[in-house]
């Protein structure tokens, strides 16, 4: 009998976690995307109040990978390909804390493929501007409201999604066709 691979979780901010739960759940491998909030000092953190920056914490999405099919180092890619790492606590618009890149990693093993992935984009120079992207040790996750969760696919129509988020899942299937559900 074949050896089944448990699933592994990769936890990533890179402005709002619509766009990234959008974009990711597109990868073959991927087979969760919960949005949520990590790295503050807040108790059970609310959408309000992460929004106010008040609590530290930054919008993340917990993604469920199979590393049989998509390994860490391509899911950091497809991070990396679909937000701008070099904008500090923003991701166009979106301006604060809560929107800041950052890459919380769950073993030793996930930090050292983060850091050598930054240090690999940044020695190609594909940004006109240092990659800021911070990579910190996983805190407790708080899971967001049932309301933000699949908020694309139960909201495709609403203005933010047209105008940020589909734009963003569109790149992800150009830059990743062939690695995409379905291909």
């Amino acid at each position: 009998m074949k050896d089944v691979a448990k699933p592994e979780l990769a936890t990533l901010g890179g402005g709002c976690f619509w766009c990234l739960e959008a974009a990711l759940l597109q990868l073959k491998g991927v087979e969760s995307v919960v949005s949520g909030y990590a790295g503050g000092a807040t108790d059970k953190p609310d959408y309000h109040s992460v929004c106010s920056g008040s609590t530290g914490h930054a919008e993340v999405v917990e993604v469920r990978f199979d590393p049989d099919v998509i390994d860490y180092r391509t899911l950091l890619t497809a991070f990396f390909a679909i937000h701008d790492p070099t904008t500090l606590n923003r991701q166009g618009n979106d301006i604060g804390t809560q929107y800041r890149s950052v890459i919380f990693t769950h073993d030793d093993g996930q930090k050292k493929i983060a850091e050598e992935l930054i240090a690999d984009l940044a020695a190609q120079r594909i940004w006109p501007a240092p990659i800021v992207t911070a990579v910190s040790p996983a805190p407790t996750f708080w899971r967001a409201e049932d309301y933000h969760q699949n908020y694309y696919a139960n909201n495709p129509l609403q203005g933010y999604c047209q105008a940020v988020v589909a734009p963003k899942a569109a790149k992800l299937r150009k830059v990743f066709a062939g690695r995409l559900k379905g291909d």
